[in-house]
């Protein structure tokens, strides 16, 4: 997976956001390793060792109230600090005025500077849905995921066997498509695996002897969805007349992706 860097600020999952850049526009490239964003309060008091390199810093309101009883000499000095370390960006929330002493820093430094409009809490929770979801490890299975009332359904199985033609059978008896032949699969902090759809597929469906359709156009935007946890694997294959097959699921299996047992 590529380096994540601070120019995910600049996604346009984050447009509601309404990001200035008020300094640091040639340092986007910084790296972020982390997948949840930091209030650099402590830091502001002198604790510089609670600062992770390669996090986001959000200052809220009570960070720059903070900032204001410093003596300038003092303020100046901790915003030194702090840029001097390996931070990925700094966040301004509320519309705030920027002290003049963390635009000069980031400028030198070329440490992105951003002011959003938003409330603190609408910041952090945006941009750490994002981080987590592109720090998330992930990996690509050939398969089908369908929405099962409710239930995140894999359906795995050699090419040829039928796993297209199964979910249609689905689609058409009210289930939902969430993606066709490459399901891209996320494992997030809490352990759950969320598949998907590539960007290019999203929606489609290859059929043998048809070609590719668009299921959404077909049946409509209630057969379709973005994305859905999965929780229970079926794999798809050819009848063995000599294999004993357990018909009344005593027997409980599992199915390994990402470590994570389905």
């Amino acid at each position: 997976m590529a380096q994540l860097t601070a120019d995910v600020l600049r996604s346009p999952a984050l447009e509601d956001l309404e990001f200035d850049v008020v300094a640091g526009e040639t340092g986007f490239d910084r790296p972020i390793s982390w997948g949840r964003i930091q209030r650099p309060g402590l830091a502001l008091a002198g604790f510089l060792s609670f600062i992770k390199p390669g996090r986001i810093q959000v200052l809220g309101e009570s960070e720059l109230n903070y900032l204001d009883t410093m003596p300038f000499e003092l303020r100046r000095d901790r915003i030194a600090m702090i840029c001097a370390l390996p931070v990925s960006a700094f966040v301004v929330t509320k519309g705030q005025k920027v002290p003049q002493e963390l635009v000069r820093e980031c400028r030198v430094r070329r440490v992105p500077l951003l002011v959003s409009p938003q409330t603190t809490s609408v910041v952090i929770q945006s941009i750490t849905r994002i981080l987590e979801d592109e720090l998330a490890p992930s990996t690509t299975l050939h398969g089908v995921l369908v929405d099962v009332y409710g239930m995140g359904v894999l359906l795995l199985g050699e090419s040829g066997i039928g796993k297209s033609e199964s979910a249609l059978d689905l689609i058409q008896r009210g289930h939902r498509l969430v993606a066709d032949d490459v399901v891209e699969i996320r494992k997030y902090p809490n352990g759950a695996l969320v598949g998907r759809a590539a960007d290019m597929l999203r929606y489609h469906m290859e059929l043998r002897g048809i070609g590719i359709i668009n299921i959404k156009h077909l049946f409509g935007v209630s057969a379709v969805r973005t994305s859905k946890s999965i929780e229970l694997v079926i794999e798809l294959e050819r009848w063995d007349p000599t294999k004993s097959y357990d018909r009344l699921g005593l027997d409980g299996k599992t199915y390994a992706i990402l470590d994570r047992a389905r």
